[in-house]
């Protein structure tokens, strides 16, 4: 009899239907149950000897909030017995309601030792634990995960316990995950932890990946990734990461109407086992950018997000170095453009903050520069040393890119029927802020904010806060100036200001969308495992 091994995750949803993912212990059909007479059924498939279900419930109401049951082959497996939790339930959006968003990224997941936890409270349980002791409480509408949902490289002592049970940790990738099954239990160690485990069941989640879900610096440049595959380790690791990501994360953000015409899904379904599938879809994603979009577009009533990818889809040769291939470009401004004044409220999601603290906007320009041979082959060698030992290859790493989206957000933010706002969702950088752009002429006409959110359950080193804080004032403006004139750099085509922050510790956002206004909540965890509010403001701050 199959027992439930992880899970339910409340994944898509909408006025009508979501789905609910599952791992199973074996072969089975997985059925919800809601109590309002919504339910939904599909059959087990197996990946790499591991079975999973992604159940499509149909028969919500607008407006609803069922709670639900989980059973493989008709045994009851979710709520677990003696639960202290209160029951999991799927809420469907009604009409112009409000639309609560809470976000950030960069969640280690290393059960604390001896009851102490290295880097302190954990936001999500913090949050999870707020919610199921108060019924009146508020919860999301959605959780957004912007990256780094498992460390795939920096393993917790239980992990590296279970890999030396393996292998020889002493050869290469040494104490990082190297195939799917590890990948598989850093999900395990993640999401089994009982207060998560609830709260993805309970909130709808929707993901994308960023460096950490595979390795520190992913995609950095073409002489990484050259070096990378000199290794013996190197693609084994980056397949089984895509692929558990496909299972565990990437699957969940797809609608059902999605799902029906992505022939990878059919042939998972089709195939005793989907291994082969997923590799040859991996091997496409390593080699073929154009073939394989992760990046994708979800509708919440008048609210639009667009989330995108801002790792696989790099074009790394110096040349026409960008951080979105030509077609992801495309798709990009298409989901950003289309439906002319259809929402109230644009959110672009990306792992990677599009603007930084001045300083580090300008030295990552000018490595660019001296990477690309601005400076001459000395100063290009010298560039890639620091792209690489300071982590350089954000948004601004990417002059090109950083200024087509500049361009695309005026675009979108100064046509007909333009939204209230637009809101750059991201995180990364292990700390939070506010950031206000502007143009020197011409550009949007609604206001530009960013707003980054990091760590989940993570630290940053004092030297890194003490450099941050810099990075935003009056000198460190004048030495990123005196740097982008040595790059040669082009002056970007927008202005910005930080309006809130720097914030440090574990933390979350929240953004609040009601009409055409916005609020935002930064709250973050104290040494008493609470949440408390950080900062408050409407949007755009004043």
């Amino acid at each position: 009899m199959a027992e439930l091994r992880l899970g339910p995750l409340l994944r898509y949803t909408d006025d009508s239907c979501a789905t609910v993912w599952v791992e199973t212990s074996g072969p089975c059909t997985a059925q919800v149950r809601c109590s309002n007479g919504a339910s939904g059924t599909a059959p087990a498939f197996r990946v790499a000897g591991h079975h999973y279900a992604l159940v499509t419930v149909t028969g919500l109401e607008p407006g609803t909030a069922p709670s639900y049951e989980v059973f493989l082959d008709d045994t009851p497996v979710w709520p677990l017995p003696d639960s202290p939790f209160p029951p999991s339930v799927i809420r469907s959006p009604g009409a112009g309601e409000t639309v609560r968003v809470t976000f950030g990224s960069c969640r280690w997941a290393a059960p604390p030792a001896d009851g102490k936890d290295p880097v302190g409270p954990d936001a999500l349980d913090t949050l999870a634990r707020r919610l199921s002791a108060d019924p009146e409480a508020q919860p999301p509408d959605v959780l957004l995960l912007l990256g780094d949902q498992v460390y795939a490289d920096e393993t917790s002592a239980e992990t590296r316990r279970l890999l030396a049970g393996r292998r020889d940790l002493d050869e290469p990738p040494g104490a990082q995950v190297a195939d799917y099954e590890e990948y598989c239990h850093l999900y395990y160690e993640s999401w089994l932890d009982p207060e998560i485990r609830w709260l993805l069941s309970t909130v709808p989640s929707f993901m994308i990946f960023d460096d950490h879900d595979i390795v520190d610096d992913w995609n950095t440049s073409a002489a990484w990734l050259a070096d990378m595959r000199t290794t013996d380790w190197w693609q084994q690791r980056l397949l089984a990461g895509l692929i558990s990501y496909w299972v565990h994360q990437h699957l969940g953000n797809l609608s059902p109407a999605e799902l029906a015409h992505d022939p990878t899904w059919a042939a998972v379904h089709a195939a005793q086992d989907g291994t082969d599938a997923l590799r040859a879809l991996a091997e496409r994603a390593d080699t073929d950018l154009a073939s394989v979009r992760f990046s994708y577009r979800r509708d919440f009533g008048r609210v639009r997000l667009v989330m995108v990818d801002s790792r696989a889809a790099r074009v790394l040769e110096e040349n026409r170095r960008a951080m979105l291939d030509p077609g992801e470009a495309a798709w990009l401004r298409e989901q950003v453009l289309a439906d002319e004044g259809a929402y109230d409220h644009l959110l672009i999601g990306t792992s990677l903050p599009w603007l930084l603290p001045h300083l580090v906007h300008a030295a990552e320009a000018w490595d660019a520069a001296l990477c690309a041979g601005e400076r001459g082959d000395r100063w290009a060698r010298f560039g890639e040393r620091l792209r690489r030992g300071a982590d350089l290859e954000h948004w601004a790493a990417f002059p090109r890119s950083f200024a087509d989206l500049a361009d695309l957000i005026a675009e979108a933010g100064s046509a007909p029927g333009a939204p209230a706002g637009v809101y750059v969702l991201s995180g990364d950088v292990h700390h939070g802020y506010i950031a206000r752009a502007t143009w020197p002429s011409g550009g949007s006409s609604a206001p530009v904010v960013q707003l980054t959110c990091s760590p989940v359950h993570n630290s940053v080193p004092l030297t890194m806060r003490l450099g941050f804080h810099f990075g935003w004032s009056a000198p460190a403006r004048l030495l990123g100036h005196l740097l982008t004139r040595h790059g040669r750099c082009a002056r970007p085509p927008v202005r910005w200001r930080k309006q809130g922050g720097p914030w440090f510790g574990n933390q979350l956002m929240t953004l609040t969308l009601r009409g055409r206004s916005a609020h935002l909540r930064l709250e973050r965890t104290n040494k008493t495992s609470t949440l408390h509010t950080a900062h408050e403001t409407p949007l755009p701050p004043t």
